[in-house]
């Protein structure tokens, strides 16, 4: 699977349109033939996008998980509720639906995270927001105490 890695400032349009950059539309179009799913994320206020062979891979993972457990059905009904398959068109746009777009308050001014096998979508001002926030990190997990960088 692709590693979506870097930072890109984008645009949407007054349609609610963005351009997926160059260098990631060249590995959707390998991966997925621009084929990806868009949905909510559970933690934040923007939007996840998996190419559609990771998405397909995690579905029956979050079907899954138990409906009685209050968590797990937020995440549910988020990122099922909300996922919507997209396909890149021949400039390498997708339109963002007016809900999504909602959800992650997204404007003028995005930026588009690697995440490795996938990719956030986030408005400028809360991506900006969430850098300053250092207080809401919580505990290391203890997966990242023997991590060395």
């Amino acid at each position: 699977m692709s590693n979506f890695l870097g930072s890109h400032a984008i645009n949407m349009d007054a349609k609610g349109r963005i351009a997926i950059p160059a260098r990631v539309r060249e590995d959707l179009a390998s991966l997925c033939e621009g084929r990806i799913v868009l949905t909510a994320h559970t933690e934040e206020r923007c939007l996840l996008v998996y190419p559609e062979p990771k998405w397909r891979e995690i579905l029956p993972k979050i079907e899954a998980l138990p409906s009685f457990n209050k968590a797990a059905r937020r995440a549910q009904r988020l990122l099922i509720g909300h996922a919507t398959p997209l396909e890149l068109d021949s400039a390498g746009r997708v339109l963002v639906p007016p809900t999504l777009r909602e959800y992650a308050g997204l404007e003028k001014k995005l930026l588009l995270i690697g995440q490795g096998s996938k990719l956030e979508l986030w408005s400028e001002d809360r991506w900006t927001a969430w850098l300053d926030d250092a207080e809401g990190d919580g505990e290391m997990p203890p997966e990242m105490e023997s991590l060395s960088l």
